[in-house]
């Protein structure tokens, strides 16, 4: 039975999808072909219809979790909530790939490393609009703190087995990183009109 090339692109996405999960979870070196084979539910020999190597399948699978939401509007204080939240620390195999995979990448191929390049340069650059303007240097060093802040604490709040110090780590880190967010404009009552977030002369 011919494949159509639709199914081919769906089973495609269902080892991808599979992968993400699983290196997430386990990690990267704790993951084999078959078991992605066998989350995907597809056989082992479908593989190299599609990957050449496991390297291959690693880079394609971080470059399809780093783009799942490209399209998706940024809001900085959005994403903090979220990141340092307690469901994302309690499903790791959904979450940052960052903070589920940094300690393995330096283990990992050249090209997995570029993707995780290019995805850490695209979060800094997004994380660094809602900054308030100094200079571009500025906006863009408070940025790479703030993440590295966040990827550490969702590191280190996974790592402890003491359940109130790991929510106290991800509340202080979201206190931490919030005080450098630009404050969001209100509106006043009477007249509708966007007042400052602190008036100039206060």
């Amino acid at each position: 039975m011919k494949v159509t090339r639709e199914q081919v692109a769906e089973n495609r996405r269902r080892i991808l999808d599979s992968a993400s999960r699983l290196f997430r979870s386990r990690g990267v070196d704790a993951v084999s072909v078959a078991d992605v084979m066998q989350g995907a539910g597809l056989t082992h020999g479908a593989f190299y219809r599609h990957f050449a190597s496991k390297d291959d399948l690693v880079a394609e699978a971080l470059a399809h979790i780093l783009t799942s939401d490209g399209d998706a509007p940024f809001s900085l204080r959005g994403y903090l909530e979220q990141y340092l939240s307690a469901e994302h620390r309690d499903n790791p195999a959904e979450g940052c790939p960052f903070a589920a995979l940094a300690s393995e990448m330096r283990h990992q191929s050249p090209q997995a490393r570029a993707v995780m390049t290019a995805g850490a340069r695209q979060i800094i650059e997004m994380m660094s609009t809602d900054i308030p303007a100094s200079a571009e240097t500025a906006e863009r060093q408070t940025a790479i703190g703030n993440w590295a802040a966040m990827v550490g604490a969702m590191m280190i709040a996974r790592a402890v087995d003491d359940g109130a110090l790991s929510d106290r780590i991800l509340d202080e880190t979201r206190r931490f990183v919030e005080s450098s967010i630009k404050p969001v404009a209100s509106t006043d009552p009477e007249t509708g009109a966007l007042e400052a977030p602190c008036p100039p002369n206060g």
